[in-house]
């Protein structure tokens, strides 16, 4: 897909179509990391570490914190 870049005030810029921004699985007023070397620019999701919250989430609420887990038997020169 072709892009054009125009005047938008005093600077320049480009319109990404939303079909584009999807595929790139971008939302909208997402914050993007922004490399440029001579003839390309690259635009990339910003790393973000998650919430206790979000991590918790991914759990579908069958997270148990209480108690013993465990782990197997002694592998090699593991001592329990």
């Amino acid at each position: 897909m072709n892009v054009q870049v125009k005047q938008w005030g005093n600077s320049r810029g480009i319109r990404l179509s939303k079909a584009m921004l999807q595929k790139a699985e971008f939302g909208d007023s997402e914050q993007l990391d922004v490399q440029v070397t001579p003839g390309r620019i690259v635009l990339s999701k910003q790393f973000r570490h998650k919430t206790l919250e979000e991590r918790a989430s991914d759990f579908q609420g069958k997270l148990h914190l209480d108690g013993e887990f465990d782990w197997g038997e002694p592998k090699e020169r593991e001592l329990w």
